[in-house]
């Protein structure tokens, strides 16, 4: 139907120009529209297939011919009759044959040079869409143009450009997996062969001394309780399960309780914590959560920092709470510092479940902050130095 109309307007909208321009007679205006109508009628067939030409066809090269061709017909017929009407001449009509024979070899000479860039374009875009789909997702077009195929080009640039990020964080993920997988095996493992030792030495009666035993088990029977807490602690924070009922709280006073917990730890070793708190710091925040955090980090603090040495905590007042804990120990190299806060981290891989913890604590500190909208941080060098802010 819209090539029916269009068709139809274009003879109408040719009448009227023929008829302001040339004042025709009636003769000359059946003659001028049966032109007009053929022409039309022969563009409406073309338009009218092919499209569908251009659906099946394996090559543009065909589309681009047939539609150049189709073209010049139609301007071809339109120009021979007006030559025939205007040349009295056989010499000028041949001379006017002639031109438009040149004009058609010229016209196929011009779509093929232009379908020969398109063409090229079109088939580098092809090969790129095969590479990234078998696997290469940094294949690019190298396509430069400012029309609809160079816009088509950049944005199946971009697809692979995304396609590699997410390859690249595909490839990461699995290898943290498979590093998470190994490192639970790893700290599971130590606990459970303890454990089988001490039950096959208790059943076969050859303790030298049971209740010592019965103390091995309990503290690795702990320390799996821990590990396993720790682990399904993570997994709810990654998840978004862990309520977080923010109210108006004094970090002071939760960092001087959580100073109390962890003191019966530290003073095994010797290690003294001290508290260097503005006197009171009041914030909108998640205090169980905060004190998890505060608690991670002090224990991690008195694991690491020698005999006889002290933990400083200092809560400061400014932009929110902000909360420092640093140890006199060896501190953290920057290498590490980067991976400070993934899941089973260390700073020394060397350390025995005894004396290096699982590596979840920096971790859940981490999330937690994060889901408390504040930020953490790992200063480097000598001294271990951990703080982290609540807006």
């Amino acid at each position: 139907m819209r090539i029916i109309l269009g068709s139809l307007t274009a003879v109408l909208v040719g009448l009227a120009l023929f008829e302001v321009t040339m004042q025709p007679s009636g003769a000359e205006r059946l003659e001028l529209a049966i032109i007009f109508i053929l022409m039309a009628a022969v563009s409406g067939i073309a338009a009218a297939f092919l499209p569908s030409l251009a659906r099946r066809s394996h090559m543009l090269l065909i589309t681009l011919f047939s539609l150049s061709l189709v073209s010049l017909v139609v301007a071809s017929f339109g120009l021979l009759i007006a030559a025939n009407r205007m040349f009295f001449s056989s010499h000028d009509l041949t001379l006017v044959l002639v031109v438009l024979g040149f004009s058609l070899v010229a016209a196929v000479g011009f779509a093929v040079t232009a379908a020969k860039s398109i063409t090229t374009d079109l088939s580098r875009m092809t090969e790129t869409a095969r590479r990234v789909a078998s696997g290469e997702p940094d294949a690019r077009t190298g396509v430069n143009r400012a029309d609809e195929i160079g816009s088509l080009a950049r944005e199946l640039d971009e697809l692979a450009r995304q396609l590699q990020v997410v390859s690249e964080n595909r490839d990461s993920e699995d290898a943290r997996r498979r590093e998470f997988f190994a490192a639970v095996s790893h700290d599971l493992r130590t606990p459970l062969a303890s454990m089988q030792a001490a039950t096959e030495a208790l059943r076969d009666g050859v303790a030298p001394d049971p209740d010592r035993y019965f103390a091995s088990l309990q503290a690795d029977i702990t320390v799996l309780h821990t590990l396993v807490d720790d682990l399904f602690l993570l997994a709810r924070i990654q998840a978004g399960d862990v309520p977080l009922a923010v109210q108006p709280v004094d970090v002071t006073e939760i960092v001087d309780e959580t100073v109390e917990i962890v003191a019966p730890v530290a003073d095994r070793r010797d290690v003294d914590i001290v508290l260097d708190a503005d006197r009171r710091v009041i914030v909108d925040t998640a205090p169980l959560a905060v004190g998890r955090v505060v608690r991670n980090l002090l224990e991690n603090a008195v694991r690491h920092a020698p005999d006889h040495s002290a933990v400083t905590v200092k809560v400061t007042n400014g932009r929110g709470a902000t909360v420092v804990v640093s140890d006199q120990g060896s501190g953290f190299d920057a290498e590490f510092v980067g991976k400070a806060f993934d899941s089973f981290t260390r700073s020394d891989a060397a350390r025995s479940r005894d004396s290096g913890g699982a590596g979840l604590g920096l971790a859940i500190a981490h999330d937690l902050v994060v889901a408390l909208g504040g930020e953490i941080w790992i200063q480097p060098g000598e001294g271990g130095v951990v703080g982290f802010r609540i807006p």
